[in-house]
């Protein structure tokens, strides 16, 4: 039996960086790399899967017991995010962590240190799986992965362990908010399911953001500098003047909890032209709603000034909050929070500060919350995930298979 930290690490070496700007279903054909492992790799186990032309993996194992009860699935998503590479990850493993500061190899100087992320003292005494500093780690949802098939290993080893139908589902593109645009609810036969993809050892989430992008583009007029006076129209001032149009204090680094943003993730260009991304954030629908507005105030504003057509808006919504969905079946997150207390410790239930496939999917009709996956810092060259937090994760995945057999 494979352990989990040897199977993580080989799913980590995997590079599944999904791509934003690409239109194909998955966004890159690197995802399927790591796709074809886990199908062929289920196969292997006797687990019946398969790899479908839209990169979804499905596998199911069958009831052992004589009661009808619930098929319950588990999902997590292949890819990782856009925001570093995820390309020859050299992870560091740090047995017994002192509480020290942990220097990150792969660029002199740089360290996780505990006096700015202080919650790296919760895991004194346990191993740690780091970064080197050149990427992301990639626990973000690799850690989920490793730990549904973790936990599919032993239930296929141990027949004695009674279990109803079970469905396993590996997916690409959650990163850019597109990883189950074309997922077949009715074909994965899960009546519940859970992303295995949350961050802490104990968080559990039935409620996200409502998210939007929005893409502006500025069309400046560049004249020589010295002959520019009421002819220049400089397209990054005109963009510097939007950006200053929305309200600071709605800015990720100064929200928490419910709170929404506008988070600008780029901002490139010249004085001929330049391209504007943001993110958009609420909890709120009716927030979240007057947020598009503001944005699209702020285009219109910057059109009246400047004339017609200087900013283009291109406003698509991604995903919507899941908990109107959930709620009505909030047995499934009451079954999730025993799960945790049979592991040996407390849920915390709180909102996402982000989206997962669950979200979606609780929307095409298939209730799914979310499970911390253990992994912390996402998306940078500071994440890092406890080993202890991959074992506990597993070993609750068996607990809500249990508890719904009972």
């Amino acid at each position: 039996m494979e352990k989990i930290l040897d199977r993580f690490l080989r799913y980590v070496a995997v590079d599944t960086q999904s791509n934003e700007e690409s239109e194909s279903q998955p966004s890159t054909a690197k995802q399927l790399n790591l796709l074809r492992m886990l199908c062929a790799e289920l196969n292997a186990m006797g687990v019946e899967a398969t790899l479908d032309e839209f990169g979804y993996v499905m596998g199911s194992i069958p009831s052992n017991v004589e009661a009808k009860v619930p098929a319950i699935g588990f999902i997590a998503h292949v890819d990782t995010a856009p925001d570093a590479s995820g390309a020859d990850i050299k992870p560091q493993i740090v047995e017994n962590y002192d509480g020290g500061e942990i220097a990150l190899a792969g660029v002199p100087g740089l360290a996780l240190k505990p006096s700015e992320f202080p919650e790296m003292l919760h895991y004194v005494g346990q191993t740690l799986i780091t970064t080197d500093g050149t990427t992301l780690l990639g626990a973000d949802d690799k850690a989920g992965v490793a730990e549904i098939m973790d936990a599919v290993q032993y239930i296929v080893a141990h027949p004695e362990f009674k279990h109803g139908p079970i469905k396993i589902g590996f997916t690409p593109d959650e990163e850019i908010g597109r990883g189950v645009v074309k997922f077949d609810v009715p074909r994965f036969g899960a009546d519940y399911a859970y992303t295995m993809d949350g961050g802490e050892i104990g968080e559990l989430e039935f409620e996200n953001f409502n998210a939007a992008s929005a893409k502006i583009h500025i069309q400046g007029r560049n004249v020589h500098p010295g002959y520019a006076k009421g002819k220049m129209k400089n397209a990054l001032h005109v963009g510097q003047e939007l950006c200053a149009l929305l309200p600071v204090d709605q800015r990720p680094e100064y929200t928490e909890g419910y709170e929404g943003f506008f988070h600008l993730i780029a901002f490139n260009g010249s004085v001929e032209e330049a391209d504007i991304a943001y993110i958009i954030r609420d909890h709120d629908r009716a927030k979240f709603e007057a947020k598009k507005k503001l944005m699209a105030d702020c285009v219109d504003f910057i059109n009246t000034k400047y004339g017609e057509g200087t900013a283009v808006l291109n406003l698509r919504d991604q995903y919507y909050n899941m908990r109107e969905q959930v709620e009505p079946h909030y047995f499934v997150v009451e079954k999730a929070v025993k799960a945790m207390e049979m592991a040996g410790f407390p849920a915390k239930i709180q909102p996402i500060r982000g989206g997962t496939d669950g979200a979606n999917l609780s929307f095409k009709g298939l209730p799914c919350p979310n499970i911390f996956a253990g992994g912390l810092n996402f998306h940078g060259k500071m994440e890092f995930v406890p080993l202890e937090s991959m074992e506990a994760a597993a070993k609750v995945i068996l607990n809500i298979v249990k508890l719904f057999a009972e």
